[in-house]
């Protein structure tokens, strides 16, 4: 973008001068080697524009105030300006991940339309790498590609793609690396960021925003990282608008933007070439020190959180508020400003074709088993996930075993058995929820995943439950055969498989809860803080501590007792351990029988109802499961729906204004829209 400055009349008041521009070229090309090949982005490429774009949070607190700008195909626009400014509200907007809580006016338009983003147009790639961390960077990303990329592509076509992404991103030394977390070596930050870029940019698409992408990472990491991504376009010949709020670039990394968007307290302070952004400050009285990077001076310049510095002779004593008042008339006041009105005029005028809705993903099927599989993987090399709880059940197993060891078969004995039955349903079984740790991170992970629409809400919850199947069967088989021999239950192999079953069936609830509360609650402390209450209460009113019969009827034994699955896993276990048995009648010296039978135990002892069957039991637990994955599935559809519809809601209080939701899940609308209809007409 060529444009040269001059000064204009000092303001009233004031010792600066404001810098206007005088704009040599209104149609400026993004920076290229090869003029055709620069006319070929701007036909085939995202033409992104925002006028007068403002968000505003609930209670009517402003974050954004009338921001204009755009981005073109081969270009990389940063985002800057101090923390809390708005960087990453504008990128959300800009991507439609705005927040359910704040409202959006203004425009938001794709080649000058108004239209969604369609699936494998954009990409965007968070702060925080969420990634499964026992994966090596070969198998996440050829996952990843079969996930996204579309079932008629051969599978070593897709092998192909991931691995050439890979060496794009300069990660063809660290592809049998693993990605490694918490207690595991593995890849350094600047690594598994560019290993989130490859992920998102496998489908090749043509918008991609970063959200701070060389947050955590030291100055070479950076540099490195943001050239990788700034040379994207020179290396697979796509013409991509690329968008990236950072913190703090290195004079070298300010180097590679095209262009700067610099913010402060939500308003545009500059928005332009990177190359002028020194004239614009130097010409309004505020020129960068030599030998200093740019970036930090503009930052510390509109850093309105620290005004000590001021009394320090800074900005020639002008308190930063006023500082960045001067700089924000001046750039509305500028011949840039008009230009980039001009600009998104143009771009509405001129319009491009509608994108095109790319259905070019795997099937159903396809994700299921890919999903699995990697989840599968994940499972058996992550020790938190399974096999620590295996060692810890197989400990507690045995010393459950040893302490009812040779139970025998006295009256004594009958309360025993049921203490046994009891500890084996509840604290057993409620230690399951040392997996929800690692679950969570499995959810940060698909919510990334399915905000960037890689795969679809079922494929994941079946892909997550046929994965953990062959575990629990583990874990219930192990440490049940221990606990049901070592005692010397009731003999039979059908009678230990039952109970097996019923075992295998209540750690699959335990999860399936915990599932539940990580959709809801997704704080890691505050889950399992619920998921330990849930269960209490269920074990309190599950018809052990308290009989069935002497529950409070409403509340706890209306519908409380009949809906916990610990009434099932009580029953099934008392009547698979029960049915069957004869034991010493204490009452036998009062002119009783002198045995009693299993069945008039469950009766009179443990008040349970034996009008049913244990196997009936049994299936009532697993419908639970099945109910349980499914009400899982149903809250995240839920909140998927729900999201956006909040969005549209309070967007819509504010009449005075227009605003358009960018919302990958919603249908394209192909209407052309423009900001100022003169220049349209």
């Amino acid at each position: 973008m060529a444009a040269s400055f001059r000064k204009s009349e000092p303001v009233q008041g004031r010792s600066q001068t404001h810098a206007t521009f005088e704009v040599e070229n209104l149609n400026p090309t993004p920076a290229s080697n090869n003029g055709c090949r620069s006319n070929r982005f701007m036909e085939d490429g995202v033409l992104l524009t925002w006028d007068d774009l403002s968000v505003t949070v609930a209670g009517g607190r402003p974050i954004l105030q009338g921001l204009t700008g755009y981005a073109r195909p081969g270009e990389l626009l940063a985002i800057m300006g101090p923390s809390g400014c708005g960087k990453s509200t504008l990128l959300d907007t800009l991507a439609g991940r705005q927040g359910p809580n704040t409202s959006q006016a203004g425009h938001i338009l794709i080649n000058g339309r108004k239209q969604a983003l369609a699936y494998g147009t954009s990409a965007y790639v968070t702060q925080d790498d969420a990634l499964i961390t026992t994966l090596t960077v070969r198998e996440a990303v050829y996952y990843s590609a079969q996930l996204q990329l579309p079932d008629t592509m051969a599978n070593s076509e897709k092998k192909e793609r991931a691995e050439t992404t890979i060496r794009e991103m300069g990660l063809q030394d660290a592809m049998d690396t693993r990605i490694g977390g918490w207690g595991a070596k593995g890849l350094s930050g600047g690594q598994k960021r560019r290993v989130s870029i490859c992920i998102e940019i496998l489908t090749r698409p043509k918008l991609l925003f970063l959200d701070e992408p060389t947050s955590g990472l030291d100055s070479a990491a950076s540099y490195y990282v943001m050239s990788r991504i700034a040379s994207l376009n020179q290396k697979d010949n796509i013409g991509r608008t690329i968008i990236a709020s950072i913190h703090q670039p290195s004079a070298e990394v300010f180097q590679l933007f095209t262009n700067l968007y610099l913010l402060s307290a939500g308003k545009t302070v500059y928005f332009g070439p990177v190359s002028a952004a020194n004239e614009f400050f130097a010409l309004n009285g505020f020129p960068c020190p030599s030998h200093q990077n740019p970036s930090d001076h503009f930052l510390k310049t509109i850093n309105k959180d620290f005004d000590k510095d001021i009394e320090q002779g800074f900005a020639n004593g002008i308190p930063t508020l006023e500082v960045i008042d001067i700089l924000v008339k001046s750039y509305k006041s500028s011949d840039i400003y008009q230009m980039a009105q001009k600009e998104v005029a143009q771009i509405c005028k001129q319009g491009s074709g509608a994108l095109e809705e790319n259905n070019r993903q795997s099937g159903f099927f396809t994700q299921c088993h890919v999903l699995t599989r990697r989840s599968f993987t994940n499972m058996s090399r992550d020790l938190g996930y399974y096999w620590l709880r295996l060692g810890i059940y197989i400990s507690l197993s045995i010393v459950l075993g040893s302490v009812f060891s040779h139970i025998g078969m006295d009256n004594g004995s009958i309360q025993a058995r049921g203490s046994l039955m009891m500890f084996v349903a509840s604290f057993l079984t409620f230690m399951a929820i040392g997996g929800f740790p690692s679950f969570v991170e499995e959810m940060k992970v698909f919510e990334r995943e399915r905000l960037n629409g890689h795969y679809g809400v079922t494929p994941f919850v079946i892909g997550n439950t046929l994965s953990a199947l062959p575990f629990l069967a583990l874990v219930a088989l192990i440490p049940g055969a221990i606990t049901y021999f070592l005692p010397g239950l009731h003999h039979g192999y059908q009678h230990f498989l039952f109970f097996v079953m019923i075992l295998f069936a209540c750690m699959m609830l335990v999860e399936s809860l915990m599932m539940i509360v990580a959709s809801v609650v997704p704080n890691f402390l505050m889950g399992i803080i619920v998921g330990a209450g849930i269960q209490g209460i269920m074990i309190l009113v599950g018809g052990f501590f308290r009989l069935p019969t002497d529950l409070p009827k409403p509340l706890l034994k209306y519908p409380f007792y009949h809906i916990v699955f610990h009434k099932y896993a009580y029953q099934g276990l008392f009547k698979n351990e029960f049915l069957g048995l004869t034991f010493p009648n204490a009452e036998a010296g009062n002119g009783g029988s002198p045995t009693i039978t299993g069945e008039e135990i469950l009766k009179q002892t443990w008040h349970f109802e034996t009008a049913y069957s244990k196997w009936v039991d049994l299936a009532i637990l697993f419908a639970m499961v099945v109910f349980y994955r499914v009400l899982f599935l149903i809250i995240i559809k839920t909140t998927e729906k729900v999201k956006p519809l909040m969005v549209k809601f309070m967007s819509a209080t504010r009449k005075e204004r227009t605003q358009v939701t960018v919302n990958p899940s919603a249908t394209p609308s192909a209407t052309p829209y423009c900001a100022d209809k003169r220049q349209c007409q």
